[in-house]
């Protein structure tokens, strides 16, 4: 089958992940550095304490005794200034020398992949690890709706809420929710956020161009109130001018109580406050009832507009049809490959002297001076070794290789603009045939509106990825992190997840004289890893009966809505041990916490 390759919007995301190598032989001892200066200070002390047999040299220690204070505190600053200078010249000692050399591997052993004739890995079985779930138990229906604000009154809401959600796509969708959770804390009625001008996304879409302004507010009635825009009778108070209502700065990562204690009594007073800018500007700990408005908002609410849902559920249907000798499932995969995150890296990969004027001349465009800082690490064969580098397309394709998934798997590719894509997707495209793209999937046609919006494109792959077998994250982020946590919810509790581990890949690829057998065990071992992880959950001790006492309320009153079946997870918070702390990122958080409250299914 013939594919076309393109390249892609950007998708939020950088990270990694590894471990310290051991460190090498210590340097030869220099006479001239540390045993030098503790000899002449040792001499000194030598010569004012340990000659006690001379009646005089004692006197004379005894009345000068705040000089042998200052005497010996100049020898200990001047034993760390030593030290000091010989940790350094260790720590550079100790760089690793990691040198790109993926490339020559695979050529290695490009004979044995390609002739391999063991059994491919069935999509239908890539997941082991299941969780047994109790049966779901149906949510009696209240008498009442329960009030969900943390802020007890009773003649109605106190006053509006603006805030500017900035970032990218998945960063504006963690600002979402909290700012409906805010929402809740103040009892405030919320305006729909609007979206700030990031220099790096460029994208000037607003929240209806993303996601659907009527659902939105419908499903978060009777918990939060939303409107479109201040009454006029409000905004004409400040000109018609949102920037001249009052300006809030809130700490990052605020509590509950922060907002009750000094936002609460300025809502009061003003009737209308704004937050800008609103990223992490909630604390992720929080009540289970305003939890609970944070995950109605991120699986509930949040759906795409129209324009979006349409041409995502194509590309889904799509990727489902080019999937048929796999039983329509297929594989995505999220690469951070493009030249922004090559570049803010620090990263080499083979292109010698070129590459790297190459990648100073982006950085200095990019981001001015930053790069030219003291403390900017340029180690880049450190942090490769420490897993710090973003997947190459080669690196991708031989670990799934590696894993098992033979040329017949589909994969769906994610990302922003590839750096050096015809050369860099060359060796991904030679072992996975069958590679799309959303540029590949869709007609330009259909792609003509989406051009220039990198949120909206962004999205389409955030749908394609979500209806996948398997999801292989490859440098972390929002992005991903968002897609593990809405996986580990839409699959009840498991992520469908491949996230390598990275160090352990790049010392395999360092690794001249590995074999395909031996390369091939370690990536197994290393698929079964991340199939453990993406359903584990740490393991709590059973609930105690005020725990359930107090979410009983919420659990209660679920999601009680027309055209919905709801199920409860009542009965199956202690057997399945979901997690009660949230200790994640923001997508795997909501996940975590939400299923352990609630399972909603459509």
């Amino acid at each position: 089958m013939k594919n076309k390759t393109y390249n892609v919007v950007s998708s939020e995301g950088s990270g990694g992940d590894g471990n310290s190598p051991s460190p090498p032989p210590s340097p030869r001892r220099q006479t001239s550095g540390f045993s030098q200066c503790r000899r002449r200070l040792r001499s000194k002390v030598q010569l004012q304490y340990f000659r006690k047999d001379s009646l005089a040299a004692g006197i004379f220690v005894r009345r000068n005794i705040q000089f042998l204070l200052l005497l010996f505190f100049l020898y200990f600053s001047g034993l760390l200034m030593c030290v000091g200078r010989f940790s350094d010249f260790l720590r550079h000692s100790r760089e690793p020398i990691a040198i790109y050399k993926s490339h020559l591997l695979l050529e290695k052993l490009w004979h044995d992949i390609e002739t391999d004739n063991s059994t491919a890995l069935e999509l239908s079985s890539v997941w082991q690890f299941k969780r047994r779930m109790k049966v779901q138990k149906p949510c009696p229906m209240p008498t009442a709706r329960r009030h969900l604000g943390s802020v007890e009154v009773s003649s109605g809401p106190t006053g509006y809420l603006i805030v500017e959600a900035n970032g990218g796509l998945n960063q504006q969708r963690s600002a979402i929710c909290n700012a409906v959770a805010v929402a809740g804390i103040l009892n405030a009625v919320l305006v729909i956020p609007s979206f700030g001008y990031n220099s790096v996304w460029k994208d000037p879409s607003e929240f209806r161009d993303i996601y659907d302004e009527d659902h939105f507010i419908s499903t978060l009635e009777g918990y939060v109130k939303v409107v479109k825009e201040l009454p006029d009778e409000l905004i004409s108070r400040y000109d018609h001018n949102i920037t001249n209502i009052q300006h809030l700065r809130v700490e990052a990562w605020a509590p509950a109580k922060h907002y009750i204690g000094k936002v609460y009594p300025v809502l009061q007073e003003q009737g209308v406050i704004r937050i800008a800018p609103f990223a992490n500007r909630l604390a992720m700990d929080v009540p289970s009832h305003i939890q609970l408005l944070r995950c109605i908002t991120n699986y509930r609410a949040l759906r795409f507009s129209s324009p979006v849902t349409t041409l995502a559920q194509k590309l889904v249907n799509r990727m489902t049809e080019r999937s048929s000798m796999t039983g329509g499932k297929y594989v995505s995969v999220h690469l951070r490959f493009e030249e922004d995150m090559v570049a803010f890296s620090c990263c080499l990969y083979g292109g010698g002297d070129a590459e790297k004027i190459e990648m100073d001349s982006f950085r200095e465009k990019g981001w001015k001076g930053k790069f030219k800082r003291k403390d900017i690490d340029f180690a880049a064969g450190r942090n490769r070794i420490d897993g710090k580098c973003p997947l190459t397309p080669l690196e991708v394709g031989m670990m799934l290789r590696g894993m098992g998934f033979d040329n017949n798997t589909s994969i769906y590719l994610a990302s922003g603009k590839i750096y050096k894509a015809e050369q860099q997707l060359a060796p991904l495209l030679k072992m996975f045939p069958l590679l799309y793209t959303k540029e590949s999937l869709a007609t330009s046609d259909e792609l003509a509106s989406f051009l220039g919006y990198s949120s909206r494109l962004a999205a389409l792959d955030y749908t394609v990825c979500l209806f996948s077998e398997v999801f292989v994250t490859t440098h972390g982020g929002n992005f991903p992190h968002f897609l593990m946590g809405h996986r580990r919810f839409l699959f009840n509790g498991h992520a469908k997840t491949l996230k390598p581990d990275k160090r352990t890949l790049v010392g395999l690829l360092e690794n001249m004289t590995i074999s395909w057998k031996d390369f091939k065990d370690d990536m197994e071992a290393m698929l079964l890893e991340s199939d453990r992880k993406s359903m584990m959950i740490p393991r709590l001790d059973l609930f105690s009966s005020a725990v359930l006492s107090a979410i009983q309320p919420v659990l209660m009153d679920c999601y009680v809505q027309k055209q919905m079946a709801v199920t409860v997870v009542m009965g199956r918070c202690v057997d399945s041990d979901f997690d009660l702390s949230m200790n994640s990122s923001d997508g795997v958080l909501f996940a975590q916490d939400c299923i352990r409250i609630i399972l909603c299914i459509d």
